[in-house]
This record gives structure tokens, sequence and C-alpha cells, in this order.
């Protein structure tokens, strides 16, 4: 075990994924910041700037897919593994969701909003954005959505095909992800064919950002968890070629929808674009998961934002952005713009990074831990 500033950094860590889930939350915060800057900066911002949303669902996708894999061939299917596997997800993952509720609740009641507790009750279940678009409060939030709902989902229907179809395991889990992932993308043709979209914006609500058009991101790292656990000998074998593969999709998806050389309305991005960022990711990990460790400063700071990257997403827009740095009188302070873009940014990094420090060192460890003292 090593440590970094007293934050425990488990061995059995795979450092090429750390890297990925490093890079989706800089990603992140990179393109909720370029709002306090200039906007020639925003759209040099967007040149760099990739998806990070989508490469968290494939990464989440890969791990849970590879974790029921495992436990399917170490245990026989029963309401019981079904059921402690999602306690431990739970106590992973909400216990970190609700407290940021209630933190911007209460920064409801001292900014005077208006909010109601009952009107945000939806976000207690994860369906304020499962078929509709996602409310002002908590933004971000919809992304938790989506992986919620693929926590529940696939593991319950990869179980009811063992134990209704007889399916094997190793055929239940294709199954269900190619399933899904056809599904979804008819859903998106379906949606596209009988609303008329505008613009960027109604896109981004109506598409980007719903649970029931985008729960087929996570099914491509399930499908590439299926490879690693049985088709390791090919996974290995066209690990560089396949990560070149990805950069290269990658790229191309970057380039089109800078460029806008096809329509962000029309039906490549409202249907297809989605399924190609995702599966070019998933490209990614076969050369990724064979990173298994690394040394020095940069490894131990990419370790480190892996760590804090939940925390990280959960604060970074509505607590930090909305609730705080907005809330000062800036220009009561200064009334020169860069000073108060300079401040703003570096303030934004700088709450949003011990912040993250903090929640995880103190809220978010302990409360995991828990999760091994509960068992159905």
């Amino acid at each position: 075990m090593g440590t970094f500033f007293n934050i425990k950094i488990s061995d059995n860590r795979i450092y090429g994924l750390d890297i990925l889930r490093a890079i989706a939350i800089l990603f992140v915060i990179f393109e909720h910041g370029k709002y306090f800057l200039p906007l020639r900066w925003g759209r040099f911002h967007d040149i760099l700037i990739f998806d990070g949303v989508s490469f968290f669902f494939v990464l989440s996708g890969f791990l849970i897919g590879g974790i029921l894999i495992k436990q399917l061939e170490n245990n026989q299917p029963s309401t019981k593994l079904l059921f402690n596997f999602w306690i431990r997800r739970w106590f992973r993952t909400l216990p970190n969701y609700y407290l940021t509720l209630l933190i911007l609740f209460g920064f409801n009641i001292l900014h005077n909003n208006g909010l109601e507790i009952w009107s945000i009750k939806s976000y207690f279940v994860f369906s304020q954005n499962l078929f509709y678009k996602h409310p002002d409060f908590f933004p971000e939030a919809w992304s938790l959505s989506v992986e919620e709902w693929f926590y529940i989902i696939t593991p319950l229907f990869i179980f009811l095909s063992i134990h209704f179809l007889k399916f094997s395991n190793q055929k239940a889990v294709l199954s269900v992800a190619l399933t899904l992932i056809i599904t979804i993308i008819f859903f998106r043709f379906y949606k596209y064919a009988h609303i008329n979209i505008q613009s960027s914006f109604e896109w981004d609500i109506l598409f980007r950002k719903q649970v029931i058009t985008r729960l087929d991101a996570l099914m491509y790292g399930v499908i590439s968890a299926y490879c690693h656990h049985y088709f390791k000998t090919t996974w290995l074998k066209y690990k560089k070629k396949l990560f070149f593969l990805g950069l290269s999709l990658l790229t191309v998806v970057k380039i089109e929808f800078i460029t806008s050389i096809i329509s962000h309305t029309g039906f490549y991005n409202c249907v297809l674009s989605f399924s190609v960022t995702s599966l070019a990711t998933a490209l990614l990990l076969p050369f990724l998961y064979e990173i298994k460790s690394g040394r020095g400063v940069i490894y131990k700071s990419i370790t480190t934002l892996s760590l804090l990257s939940y925390s990280m997403y959960l604060l970074n827009l509505s607590v930090v952005q909305l609730n705080i740095i907005y809330a000062i009188p800036w220009t009561s302070l200064t009334e020169k713009s860069y000073i108060i873009a300079i401040s703003q940014y570096g303030l934004y990094w700088g709450l949003t990074l011990i912040g993250s420090w903090i929640i995880y060192k103190y809220f978010e460890v302990p409360t995991t831990r828990l999760r091994d003292k509960v068992k159905f």
C-alpha cells in the first residue's frame, strides 16, 4: 500500500484505467470551467476537449461487467447474489450523491430560491431524466441516473436470462448487452423520426442527456469485459491496433463535431454518434488495461485524480461554480474582467480539488467500507 497526501492507493489498481478515468474527469472539469473564460478561450477548449462522460460510461460498463462475469463464474446465480451486488454498488455511489443533494438543498435555503424538497423527489430515485429532459436543478446528475439504471437493469436482465431462458452465463451477458444496444439505437431512431430537432440545445437535452437514449453506452464496456474474460488471447494480440483505431475514431468524431461537417441535429448525431464514441472508447481498453502500474509524481497524480473523480464530478458544477463562485459579488471587488476571470477559474479548480479531497477521505471512503458489513 502506498499513500499520497494521506490517500491510500491500492496495489491492485489498474493504472491504465486510472489514466482513462483521470482524463475523463479533467475533460469534464475543463468543459464546465470554460464558462469563466473569454469566449475565444472557450472555443480553444472545444477543440481540445473530448466527451469525458462517455469515457466514464464505457469504463463503468467494463468494470461492472467484469465484476458480474466473475461473480457468475464463481457463484450460482441467485436473488441473494443479485441483491448483494446492488448493495455493494449503492454503498459506493449513493452516499456521495445524496450528500451532494443535501448540500445543494442547503444552498437553496441559503439563497432563498424557493425550491421545496418535494420538487426534487425524482432525484432520489434517479427518474428525473428517465424519459424526459433533465430539470435545471443539479444538471450534471443526468449521467448518474444513466449509471444507476444500468446498475439495476443489466444484472437483473442477465439473471433473468439465466433463470428463465436457461442461457449460459456467457450467452446471457452477451445477449443482454447486444439487445440493449440494438434496442436503444432503434429507440433513438424512432425518436429522431418523430420529433423535429431544431438546435444543438434540443439535441443535448432530448438525446444526449436522457437515460432511455444513453443506456447503450455502458454496454460497450460490458462487451469489452466479455471479450477480456472469454477471449483474452485475442484481446491481448490486437491491443495496439485496437488502441490506434480507437484514437483515430475519437479524432474523427471530434473533427466532425467542431467543424459541423454533419448537422448536429441530423440523423448521425442524434442516432449514431453516441455509439461511435462509445465503440471508440471501448477500443482503447485492451491496451490501457495492460498498463498495470507506474511510478513517480505523474503516476501518483493521475491515480489520485482517478480516486477523487467521483467527488470532483459531483462538486465542480452545481456546488462550486453555480452556488459558490457565482454568488460572490466580483464586480464590487474589481472591475477588471481579466482579474475576475483568472480569480474565478483558479478558485473553481482549487475548491473542486480541496472539496473533493475532503469528501473522498472523510466521507466517501468510510461509507464505502460499510458495504463489507452489510450483506443480504
